[in-house]
């Protein structure tokens, strides 16, 4: 039988996901590559996956999606790897840098600078030093492992879930299993129970993950993030497309 090509982002936070997929006998069944966000999104653009856990934006540029499974990678509050960090209060704020590795934590932060905070800062794309700031009044977006530890680094500090969530009363959702064509429903069923003993394992996938000093990956994988896509999350994800459109 052909394999089913997947592609996940390589985060931390995906890693309870490869736990599961890695510790089942769907590996035998998948193609299985790992990507940052925008290019997990790419992949599935480009029919070069079938399915993809991709940034939940990237969906309103595939003719065809649908969901594929029960989780994804969401918050409910604060979810701390999604951050705006600037010099100064966002309403101050004049530029912000967008991060390239992502597309639905641009976008957060566009529905919420123009909804939320109201204030309309020029947006700067592929900044030379887009992961860091010294201008009093440019601000920038980061997703990921690489914001663990940074958060005393910024005098102003703006986790996005827990912003939306102020803003709308939701959760939110950052990235969602979606698949670019009909998935047979019988690969579904294994996929989801590979991707539950992944979640079920935490506390051993955390014994072999590298500690830090500075982040509490425990807190991080058992608490903030929020894995199952509920009712709640899946209106927070098609609220979050209207609004996109609407830019």
């Amino acid at each position: 039988m052909k394999k089913i090509r997947i592609s996940a982002v390589s985060y931390t936070n995906t890693k309870p996901f490869l736990y599961g997929l890695q510790h089942s006998a769907i590996l035998n069944e998948i193609d299985l590559s790992l990507d940052m966000p925008s290019d997990c999104a790419q992949k599935l653009i480009d029919d070069k996956v079938d399915i993809g856990l991709i940034p939940v934006a990237a969906t309103l540029s595939l003719p065809y999606w649908e969901i594929v499974s029960a989780y994804c990678i969401g918050a409910v509050g604060a979810v701390n790897s999604v951050f705006i960090f600037s010099n100064c209060a966002i309403k101050d704020a004049k530029r912000i840098q967008l991060d390239p590795q992502s597309r639905s934590s641009n976008n957060l932060a566009k529905v919420l600078l123009k909804n939320f905070w109201k204030i309309q800062p020029e947006l700067i794309v592929e900044a030379a030093d887009y992961s860091q700031s010294a201008d009093d009044e440019t601000a920038f977006v980061q997703i990921g492992d690489r914001t663990f530890g940074k958060k005393a680094q910024y005098p102003f500090v703006y986790d996005l879930a827990e912003e939306w969530q102020m803003f709308t009363g939701l959760p939110f959702v950052f990235a969602a299993w979606i698949a670019n064509k009909p998935i047979p429903a019988g690969f579904i069923e294994e996929f989801d129970k590979a991707l539950k003993l992944g979640l079920d394992h935490r506390k051993e996938l955390l014994k072999e993950l590298p500690q830090r000093p500075d982040f509490d990956l425990e807190d991080y994988l058992m608490h903030r993030l929020d894995f199952n896509l509920t009712e709640d999350k899946k209106k927070a994800l098609h609220l979050f497309l209207d609004y996109i459109k609407a830019l």
